[in-house]
């Protein structure tokens, strides 16, 4: 399939379940409320190594919050409740907890609870004390700048990581254009997040390598440094970059629904624009019950299958 001289592949990206949260950080102002936004889900690329698959989803307006402050909305995931109950409280307790005026609620209504400020509370050696709001319990722990506030739990989903784009191009300014572009229109999307820095990355991985005990390793076939010296390579002639966008949602249609935006973005600058082929990675169905084809997303019907 081509659109505007952009070739998109026939295959499909393969994606896993996983356990997710969203959280509302609020604070004095923007500002602070995205400082504690970016430390709470930095070092949160991937679950092959950092916990958990962490970012912000987006900026809330003071009506959109719990106590009528500034906020931004973050979505953690991880491959299970009790990794991602984990992560919580170690996130929102170094990261959130210790920035200027902030405060943190349960950004979900329904799920399986995990503690958000239950544990933190101890934090108040004993001055803490608790209000319940409409059957909502919240803690109030004293801090030097005047108190903490954090609903006491916050509810765990079911949810989706590891959707994919693979842009491949002309050259590294060109393609990293096209990414951003991407990004920017993926970023639209509600319920997802890309976790990856900026969104983009530059070192795919496959399953496995020659060295045991690695569990992932460079996507050799996706390299072009590589054309002609890895046994397999997936490359055209003239592609000299290629660049990676992995999205995580809580629903498969959030994923879909990015990953169309993503490659409408990328066919709306056209081929001419550097990004001359669209593709995505997956292990043949074995990695994950969700498959996400592309041509369908670039075309008529919803792409999972």
């Amino acid at each position: 399939m081509q659109r505007q001289g952009v070739t998109i592949d026939d295959t499909f990206a393969e994606a896993f379940p996983m356990k997710a949260t969203r959280l509302v950080i609020t604070a004095h102002d923007p500002t602070w409320a995205m400082h504690a936004a970016v430390t709470a889900t930095g070092f949160a690329t991937s679950v092959i190594a950092c916990g958990c698959e962490a970012g912000v989803e987006r900026m809330l307006g003071a009506d959109e919050t719990p106590d009528g402050r500034p906020g931004v909305a973050i979505l953690l995931f991880a491959m299970s409740g009790k990794e991602l109950a984990k992560q919580v409280e170690r996130r929102v307790g170094q990261c959130v907890l210790t920035c200027p005026t902030t405060a943190v609620y349960a950004g979900l209504r329904e799920g399986e609870p995990i503690a958000l400020g239950r544990n933190l509370r101890f934090f108040g050696d004993g001055w803490q004390t608790s209000k319940v709001i409409g059957g909502v319990r919240y803690w109030r722990i004293p801090t030097m700048d005047g108190e903490f506030v954090a609903q006491e739990t916050t509810p765990v989903v079911k949810a989706v990581g590891g959707g994919n784009l693979l842009l491949l191009g002309t050259g590294t300014a060109e393609v990293l254009a096209g990414a951003e572009a991407a990004v920017a229109a993926m970023r639209r999307v509600p319920n997802v997040i890309l976790p990856f820095p900026g969104g983009v990355v530059r070192s795919g991985s496959k399953v496995g390598s020659k060295y045991p005990s690695l569990m992932a390793s460079t996507n050799d076939a996706f390299c072009p440094a590589l054309v002609g010296l890895a046994p397999k390579t997936a490359l055209d002639a003239g592609i000299r970059c290629v660049m990676e966008i992995v999205i995580d949602g809580l629903a498969d249609t959030d994923v879909a629904a990015a990953m169309r935006a993503g490659i409408d973005a990328i066919v709306a600058r056209g081929a001419a624009a550097g990004v001359v082929r669209i593709s995505a990675g997956n292990y043949g169905g074995k990695l994950g019950p969700y498959h996400f084809h592309l041509r369908r997303l670039a075309g008529e019907g919803g792409g999972i299958a």
